[in-house]
């Protein structure tokens, strides 16, 4: 813990007002309750009799403890979630890096097929149509031995 909420632990005492205060709700964790647990002894009946009255000093340093717990609570806490988002801010980073890569690949890919396709556009061009009745008949050649093989099965 730093050095500033170690010297505010020690004003607390002093802001509680001491023993003299009159509080009219208990603390609302158990744990460490400054009020007598019972009374006579006889159980739960006999709490129920007994004022809420804190026990001066004790009470104060009850409330100190219990804020110390719940501020580790809290900062531990702070630090998985510090933990979590620089995870995800790493994630993000990482992820970003692999999309811009992919989309230059893709680029360069749309590039090549564009290069291919203008050349095939170009040949089929000068070749005139016999190129396509050629691709016609060997996508029909092809369906055929498809066919058959799926029928020998």
């Amino acid at each position: 813990m730093s050095q500033r909420y170690r010297t505010n632990l020690r004003d607390r005492s002093a802001l509680l007002g001491g023993a003299a205060t009159d509080y009219s709700t208990p603390p609302s964790s158990g744990r460490s309750s400054p009020y007598p647990a019972g009374g006579a002894g006889n159980g739960l009946g006999a709490s129920r009799d007994i004022p809420f009255a804190p026990l001066g000093h004790r009470y104060a340093d009850d409330l100190e403890s219990q804020n110390d717990e719940h501020l580790e609570g809290l900062t531990a806490k702070v630090k998985i979630l510090k933990d979590i988002t620089i995870g995800i801010g790493n994630e993000v980073r990482d992820s970003t890096i692999q999309l811009s890569q992919m989309n230059d690949a893709f680029s360069e890919t749309s590039g090549i097929l564009a290069g291919t396709f203008r050349r095939m556009n170009n040949m089929a061009a000068r070749q005139g149509c016999r190129w396509l009745w050629y691709i016609v008949f060997l996508i029909i050649v092809f369906w055929f031995f498809i066919i058959v093989w799926w029928f020998r099965r």
